[in-house]
């Protein structure tokens, strides 16, 4: 194993999509465009100062766009760039994989 070379691209990805409310801010935008309140509601115990920290991330990343529409009130939209699509193979994977092997509730 002394050989062994954690890939930096890699290991970039996994930091990045392991921080928390990450990935499930992705699988919630998988369904389409939303707004920070219904982004919020989704994820219960996520405070709203944390989200838009992630948010604000997301979009430095190339994850999430940002989209302002001048109505009155103005509003703001979320949605997954091609960048942010892109994991949703992955995220689907993960959540195959969890109805197969993760139990929820009594364990024996």
């Amino acid at each position: 194993m002394d050989d062994f070379e954690m890939c930096p691209r890699f290991e970039k990805a996994v930091d990045m999509l392991s921080k928390r409310w990450v990935a499930l801010i992705v699988f919630v935008l998988m369904k389409g465009p939303r707004r920070f309140g219904e982004i919020e509601s989704c994820l219960s115990n996520l405070s709203g100062k944390v989200l838009s920290d992630r948010l604000k991330e997301m979009e430095n990343e190339g994850i999430i766009q940002r989209t302002v529409y001048p109505e009155m009130p103005v509003r703001i939209e979320y949605s997954l760039t091609s960048k942010g699509n892109a994991l949703a193979p992955i995220l689907g994977e993960i959540s195959n994989w969890s109805t197969d092997w993760i139990k929820i509730g009594a364990t024996k």
